[in-house]
């Protein structure tokens, strides 16, 4: 086929060498330098296309896509500062192992040094983020270009499943579909452009990504264990609860390790809170599943665990003196044991969940309750997305046993992308999709709500006017300047920012009537509901203080329990 110019015909090839990849969408953040990709984009039917005017907001949409569906969405911006506002998503994506494939286009090796405009040394701009970097282009006329662009792309694809992958692309002028616009001119592209008649990528690695290794068969599981899941996108969670079940341990687990099975346990940040009871629950050993880091009880917990065996591909251990020269054991046969040990556990779950649950219905509109009570109104086949920094915590000492799976940008914990990582889940999960976050993060990234098309989502908003998580550090000590520095109250109504956008808006009253009508109604809510920060320190003290309390009414009533 022939096409007006080099940058028209390798546009098209990158394209098609993307889908046959498995990538099938593609966020464009619009721009100059950029057009043949987009253009290109635009009219392939197999690949679906978003837009958003904000590139830091384009990243975490894409960054959304590939948390829902494990497979990279492409994200393109132009060249210049364009590029350095994908870094955010780019540090998400690297510390979560989230897959995302960054397409940024530059200007030609001759324009680079001489003060061009819109031109920035973007080869290797994310350093040591990315899981692997090429320069492509410029696009010109060759007989091999179609050969070496593919390879290029192909692999980058391949790279871009375990995590963020990026492809700065050179396209000289005219980057539209045509021999001369009125700017500059090329001759047509005649070489071969057509991709294997198989329909298959260009090349394959068959790289398998550091697979699970499982422990010696010689290793003997103790009776005193617990398994811990955290974040960890490459096990399911139903396998997890296998092997907690087949080792007779308890599983403790974090609400983003992909939903919380019948009998794992929910209490245990509340649990270990007591130098008693978390002395009683101390385990031989602990078998760490993902990145587990919510709760600092937790993890100061497990610092006095004689061993602790932590996932090898997960960078940031929940305790410093972890071992990481081991993997879990994700092997079936190791059981069944139904022992006293795990027994003791699920009852301290039982007397501790009905003392949180009993303090959270008595205490009105709390933030934790608004968690819990979140997580109980999506639906099964829904995701709950959470912002990274209260909600999340408050979503992992609140919630109870679910099926909803839940996702949050935690591999940064950072508040930025909210919005858009909530749409880029819509965009690529079929049922409903349900985003509970603080006030803070939502107009971090309001221009989210810019994306064209929207998908819905329920935004719950937990607005306590400011920063809430600071309550909870020793900066709050600090009175003449906490406020200023740290609480930034901002004033602002989220029923004005609804009305801005055209998004729905109501005040939250009933969570369980509410979402289940949003969700029905469709489109894009904000339920914004109105919370007191500087109590919230005192609720948690006084959820943990509840169970506290119940447990040990329990032991002494039953010290064999």
């Amino acid at each position: 086929m022939t096409y007006p110019n080099a940058s028209t015909a390798l546009a098209e090839v990158l394209l098609d060498e993307l889908a046959r990849g498995g990538v099938r969408h593609i966020v464009i953040a619009p721009g100059s330098r950029s057009a043949a990709v987009a253009i290109a984009a635009e009219r392939r039917p197999d690949l679906a296309v978003t837009v958003l005017i904000d590139e830091r907001s384009a990243g975490f949409f894409a960054l959304g896509i590939g948390k829902a569906t494990g497979v990279p969405a492409a994200v393109l911006t132009t060249s210049g500062s364009a590029v350095a506002h994908l870094f955010p998503a780019v540090v998400e994506a690297d510390t979560a192992r989230v897959p995302l494939l960054l397409l940024t286009a530059d200007r030609p090796p001759e324009l680079h040094g001489t003060g061009a405009n819109q031109t920035i040394a973007q080869a290797g701009l994310f350093g040591s983020s990315v899981r692997w970097f090429s320069q492509l282009g410029p696009a010109e006329h060759s007989a091999t270009a179609n050969s070496e662009w593919r390879t290029v792309v192909a692999r980058a694809v391949e790279a871009a499943f375990d995590g963020p992958v990026h492809l700065n692309i050179a396209f000289r002028e005219p980057v539209v579909p045509e021999s001369d616009d009125g700017r500059d001119s090329d001759r047509p592209f005649e070489y071969e452009s057509a991709g294997h008649p198989d329909g298959g990528p260009w090349v394959t690695t068959d790289l398998e990504i550091v697979p699970p290794v499982p422990l010696d068969d010689r290793w003997t599981a103790p009776e005193r264990g617990v398994v811990l899941a955290g974040e960890a996108p490459f096990v399911p969670v139903d396998a997890i609860d296998r092997l907690a079940a087949a080792l007779g341990w308890p599983l403790l687990i974090e609400p983003t390790a992909g939903g919380r099975p019948p009998q794992s346990i929910t209490t245990v940040h509340h649990l270990v809170s007591d130098v008693d009871i978390a002395t009683r629950l101390r385990p031989e050993v602990a078998v760490v599943i993902g990145r587990a880091n919510l709760s600092r009880p937790v993890t100061n917990w497990l610092a006095d665990v004689p061993r602790l065996i932590v996932d090898p591909r997960i960078s940031s251990p929940p305790s410093e003196s972890a071992v990481l020269a081991e993997s879990w054991p994700l092997v079936d046969g190791v059981g069944p044991r139904d022992g006293g040990w795990r027994r003791m556990w699920l009852q301290m779950e039982d007397t501790a969940r009905h003392a949180l649950d009993s303090t959270l219905d008595a205490a009105g509109l709390t933030e934790p309750r608004i968690a819990r009570d979140v997580a109980g109104a999506v639906p099964d086949d829904g995701i709950l997305f959470a912002a990274s920094s209260m909600p999340i915590r408050d979503l992992d000492l609140a919630m109870g046993a679910s099926a909803v799976r839940i996702l949050s940008n935690r591999g940064a914990s950072g508040i930025d992308g909210v919005v858009s990582s909530a749409f880029g889940v819509a965009c690529a999960h079929p049922g409903p999709v349900v985003a509970l976050t603080g006030d803070l993060a939502l107009l971090h990234d309001s221009n989210g709500f810019l994306v064209e098309p929207r998908p819905d989502v329920v935004f719950v908003v937990v607005n306590n006017d400011g920063g809430g998580i600071f309550s909870f550090l020793p900066q709050v000590r600090q009175t003449d300047v906490f406020e200023r520095v740290f609480g930034t109250p901002h004033g602002r109504s989220f029923g004005q920012l609804a009305e801005f956008h055209g998004v729905q808006h109501e005040t939250l009253v009933d969570i369980g009537e509410q979402i289940p009508k949003a969700i029905a109604a469709g489109g894009t809510w904000i339920l914004e509901a109105r919370t007191d920060r500087s109590s919230n320190p005192a609720t948690h003290r006084a959820l943990t203080a509840a169970v506290v309390a119940a447990v040990n009414r329990r032991l002494i009533a039953s010290p064999e329990a």
